[in-house]
């Protein structure tokens, strides 16, 4: 009988030891009140933070990156948050951009709209070399899609 308490014990330090625990994602930027990017990441609590919200793409919209009163992506007012992305991302952050939301605008019309927007989120967050870069120069880990309403076509 005691060696099967001790082979339970085992087990159960062996799968806790090996749990994922500490993989938490957090969205960022709809709350003025929040803080930075930068202090978000370095609490060491979040192993995914995700930019929130790109609410408007697709159907020939114009697309709309809200960030409530961090900073006014229009006016290249959000470039100053590339040195934010990249401490996030040296401490092992992985940083993504969340497009939808529940309050977004977004559907694709066809094939060759959800390929425009691919190739926008490509070239504007990930590793296109766009002129009109939100984040200037930072390169995000990828894309969170909080699609809430919509057709399943395209």
């Amino acid at each position: 009988m005691a060696h099967k308490l001790f082979l339970l014990f085992l087990i159960s330090a062996i799968l806790t030891g090996r749990s994922y625990s500490g993989s938490i994602a957090i969205y960022w930027g709809q709350n003025s009140k929040e803080g930075t990017l930068a202090d978000t990441c370095a609490t060491g609590r979040f192993a995914y933070v995700n930019i929130a919200f790109l609410c408007v793409l697709g159907n020939n919209q114009t697309e709309t990156l809200d960030l409530d009163d961090h900073c006014d992506p229009y006016t290249n007012g959000c470039t100053g948050l590339a040195n934010d992305i990249l401490a996030c991302q040296s401490k092992g952050v992985k940083v993504m951009v969340s497009i939808g939301g529940g309050d977004g605008s977004y559907s694709l019309i066809s094939s060759e709209d959800a390929k425009n927007v691919a190739q926008y989120l490509w070239d504007n967050y990930l590793g296109g070399k766009s002129p009109s870069r939100p984040f200037s120069d930072a390169v995000l880990d990828g894309i969170d899609f909080d699609i809430e309403g919509g057709s399943p076509l395209h």
